[in-house]
């Protein structure tokens, strides 16, 4: 690679890395947040809900916002809208406007993360090369995601919550500073249509009414007129997409890509996936501060050994997996990897919160299911689908794993309100994340004996097909 292609990928990987560093940052700063403003479990999983749902339902508009305008003016003013939210998070006063910065930055990731793997796929055009950069690319997301509950509980003991999110100001300005001088300038390709941003509004729109009628459940009596707006709100926003993505000559999304069983199992099974490790992240937070009395930073420097197990696991022993195993097979390995971690974490619950259980659920959860689980589950997501599907498919697999961690997160936290006595998880809780994996392992199972069934049924022809009598 030459020097400035080096530094294109250098930059897009630094906003990548910040990106996917804000998602898991905030779970050990959580404790802290609820002190300061005096609110409830269910109130404060708002910022890891309004983050994950802004950012997958405008996920697909980022891409394709990025072929129309341009990857560079896009990322750009992804970076300079994720560094003011940020710059307004560090800064708020109050939840509610610490809970609007905290939406509109998963905004700006959307814009961000599609544009700046475009950026690294037009720089490097050779194969090989390509490969070997989006590998790259891909790690520095990886390390994001697995440092930033360490990163998070450090921050916050030593500097304070706030400090979370201004420490990416600097980091967000310096790369669009140098970004503006070293990116290629976009290149004028030919004229495709506008996003259908309207379909992502609806979309986001029923997702979040979604979401708040659930959190309205545990208070059913007095709050069903509000409950039911929401469904017929939900019911509105669904007919109304679904009338744009059958009607409009270019939808946001193409509903042909879902006649490939394959990539129902996989989107199914990653909103599941979504709504377990967010969960789970926000959980095990919870646990070992509130209820275990360890200190952020000391929290999450016991998670820092799972976040190395899982980019060793990804480097070394899943090439060699995929290669002995089929994706489906995969796939299974890795959602009983986190249902195995989630079953440990209820016995580590039940036997007084043993520290050793708990990490040895850490070690089946973060350090060996999440990465075998999301990398097999993205390949089946373009698996018996055309070429000219491949960046749809792809996009929608990130889009509804986070989706599902948003809707997921708010049920997991209506069943946490019912813990008992100072207890911050409940039993109920901790079962009902375990479901998630047991849903998405029961999913794959079917796929799998469907698809052996199919494969060995006697091929049956109808009387048109039916071969000529010769005799």
């Amino acid at each position: 690679m030459s020097s400035k292609k080096n530094n294109i990928l250098i930059i897009s990987s630094m906003a990548i890395f910040v990106e996917a560093l804000d998602i898991a940052i905030i779970n050990l700063t959580i404790p802290a947040i609820q002190k300061q403003f005096m609110i409830t479990n269910d109130q404060v999983q708002w910022l890891q809900t309004l983050y994950v749902l802004l950012y997958g339902g405008f996920l697909i508009i980022g891409g394709k916002l990025s072929d129309v305008v341009g990857p560079k003016k896009v990322f750009i003013a992804g970076a300079a809208l994720f560094l003011l939210t940020s710059l307004g998070a560090g800064l708020a006063g109050t939840f509610a406007f610490l809970s609007l910065s905290r939406a509109i930055q998963g905004l700006a990731a959307a814009l961000i993360m599609p544009s700046a793997l475009s950026i690294v796929t037009h720089t490097f055009t050779e194969e090989r090369e390509r490969s070997k950069a989006i590998g790259i690319f891909s790690s520095f997301a990886a390390i994001g995601s697995g440092s930033g509950l360490s990163i998070g509980g450090i921050i916050s003991t030593y500097m304070g919550w706030h400090w979370v999110f201004l420490i990416n100001v600097p980091i967000l300005a310096f790369i669009m500073v140098v970004g503006w001088f070293y990116l290629p300038n976009d290149t004028p390709e030919q004229k495709q249509p506008s996003p259908d941003l309207f379909s992502g509004i609806l979309l986001v729109m029923g997702l979040l009414m979604l979401s708040y009628g659930v959190h309205q459940l545990g208070d059913i009596k007095d709050q069903y007129k509000l409950i039911m707006l929401c469904a017929a709100g939900v019911i509105i926003c669904v007919r109304l997409l679904y009338i744009r993505l059958t009607r409009r000559a270019n939808p946001l999304i193409d509903l042909s890509v879902f006649k490939a069983p394959s990539v129902i199992t996989a989107n199914g099974v990653f909103i599941l996936l979504g709504a377990f490790f967010t969960g789970y992240l926000f959980v095990i937070s919870q646990l070992l501060q509130k209820d275990m009395h360890y200190s952020a930073a000391k929290a999450g420097l016991l998670l820092v050994p799972f976040s190395l197990l899982s980019a060793i696991v990804a480097k070394f022993m899943l090439p060699g997996i995929m290669k002995r195993l089929t994706t489906e097979q995969t796939g299974l390995l890795g959602m009983s990897c986190m249902l195995t971690g989630g079953l440990v974490l209820i016995c580590a619950v039940f036997a007084g919160y043993s520290l050793l259980l708990l990490l040895l659920s850490a070690a089946f959860i973060s350090g060996l299911g999440m990465t075998i689980c999301f990398t097999s589950l993205s390949v089946l997501a373009v698996k018996n689908i055309p070429k000219q599907h491949y960046g749809l498919a792809s996009s929608l697999g990130t889009t509804t794993y986070f989706l599902g961690a948003g809707i997921g997160l708010s049920i997991l936290t209506l069943f946490m309100q019912k813990s008992s006595e100072g207890a911050s998880v409940s039993g109920l809780s901790l079962i009902i994340l375990s479901m998630y994996a047991l849903i998405g392992l029961l999913w794959i199972i079917i796929y799998i004996v469907n698809a052996v069934s199919l494969k060995n049924a006697p091929v049956s022809l109808n009387k048109s097909q039916r071969l000529p009598d010769v005799f």
